[in-house]
């Protein structure tokens, strides 16, 4: 069940964001910087305030922009984006076992031999920080 929408005050937001200075991603040292402290605030995600909340927002935003810009996946396969995203992210398939259960549906997945099912696009997404329709 999902936390009520708790209204942010504009002024913690303030202090936090003076304090983060968030600005546009521009290197891939930038960007896994802000993947940390992205995936720091996915873990406390039912702690978060309404104030962290919309950072974690802009963060996402921000990555989104900098991935979309920097890795392109037009013309590529579900099997391709996940490989690009493995790849950006240091991940190898056992890294993926949470996702598929067992060593030979990620090696078929990953490999393109093997559909990745909504369940696991959803798994994939949240791990990643982008749309599950990517890998569908």
């Amino acid at each position: 069940m999902k936390s009520p929408v708790l209204e942010v005050d504009p002024k913690r937001y303030a202090r936090l964001l003076a304090c983060k200075l968030p600005a546009v991603i521009r290197t891939q040292e930038e960007n896994k910087r802000l993947i940390a402290e992205l995936e720091e605030l996915d873990a406390r995600d039912e702690e978060l305030t309404p104030e962290e909340r919309e950072y974690s927002e802009l963060l996402t935003v921000l990555i989104e922009a900098f991935e979309d810009a920097h890795y392109p996946l037009e013309g590529s396969t579900p099997a391709s984006r996940l490989q690009s995203l493995m790849e950006a992210h240091g991940l190898r398939q056992r890294d993926l076992l949470g996702v598929f259960g067992s060593r030979g549906i990620a090696s078929e997945v990953v490999g393109g031999k093997r559909a990745i099912s909504k369940a696991q696009a959803k798994s994939l997404a949240a791990l990643f920080h982008v749309p599950a329709d990517l890998f569908l």
